[in-house]
């Protein structure tokens, strides 16, 4: 009868040694491929070093000469030099060597141990994506499509304001209707007045105030100038925009507050600066 106990303890004798077994083929394995690594990085190695140099024209001027004094000799050896000077556009590390004394050996002439030379392709997209990362979370946030996010994100960069001002603007203004007409002639996204407008650009007409990309670009501009003018008073610079210069100056100059709550709502929660510059 066999022994209840024993029979577990066989097992996981068995499995132990099961286990050391394939344990040390892995130690033999690791050894053999180390051993095949060196081997090829020093064949690969001692090939660069010792590879042939073109003869220079002094060498092939008297291999010449020799060839026309001596006849019956063979040809010379020394038509293939070989040179044990390690070349010098050779700039990669042996490939033995440990990686901290590669990087030691770079820092201590001051130049990497591998050049490698900027990629301004892959620089632009990774820009591409951030920008069109950065729209579409405006997007998310607003709840606008993408191509009008892009329009108004692209304006404010354009203009030096921040998007995230301009995109409040733009809310508080028209709630990104691009046709919005208010009662008192105010015309598209940022409710701007053709004869505000016009102080920008002379030839505006009132349908292209009523494009995103004119008025967008044009309110903008104002809006930015009038951060500017104040010397960076944000809100200051917002009851203008909505009140006009004449209601704000005459507020001020009676020593009255201009603020009429236009200014809270758009810089609600907002801790920018208002300006990219």
């Amino acid at each position: 009868m066999l022994d209840p106990i024993a029979v577990p303890v066989q097992k996981a004798v068995k499995q132990d040694a099961v286990a050391r077994r394939r344990r040390m083929h892995r130690r033999h394995a690791k050894r053999r491929l180390t051993k095949v690594f060196v081997a090829s990085a020093t064949v690969f190695t001692l090939a660069v070093m010792l590879r042939p140099e073109a003869p220079t024209r002094a060498d092939a001027a008297s291999l010449a000469g020799a060839s026309t004094t001596v006849t019956d000799s063979p040809a010379p050896a020394a038509a293939v030099r070989f040179s044990l000077a390690r070349p010098a556009q050779l700039t990669a590390q042996p490939l033995w060597r440990p990686a901290g004394d590669v990087l030691k050996r770079g820092k201590a002439s001051n130049t990497p141990a591998l050049a490698f030379a900027p990629d301004t392709r892959s620089s632009e997209r990774r820009e591409s994506l951030s920008r069109w990362h950065r729209i579409y979370t405006y997007s998310t946030k607003y709840r606008i499509k993408p191509e009008l996010a892009r329009h108004i994100y692209d304006a404010a960069t354009r203009a030096g304001i921040e998007p995230e001002l301009g995109f409040r603007l733009v809310r508080v203004e028209s709630v990104f209707d691009e046709r919005a007409v208010s009662p008192a002639g105010a015309l598209g996204l940022t409710q701007l007045m053709l004869g505000t407008a016009r102080e920008f650009e002379p030839n505006v007409t009132r349908n292209e105030l009523l494009t995103a990309e004119v008025n967008l670009r044009i309110g903008f501009r104002y809006l930015r100038g009038l951060i500017r003018d104040y010397k960076g008073d944000l809100k200051l610079a917002l009851l203008v925009y909505n009140r006009g210069p004449a209601a704000v100056g005459r507020a001020l100059a009676m020593g009255m507050s201009p603020a009429n709550g236009y200014e809270t709502i758009v810089t609600k929660g907002y801790r920018g600066r208002g300006t990219l510059d």
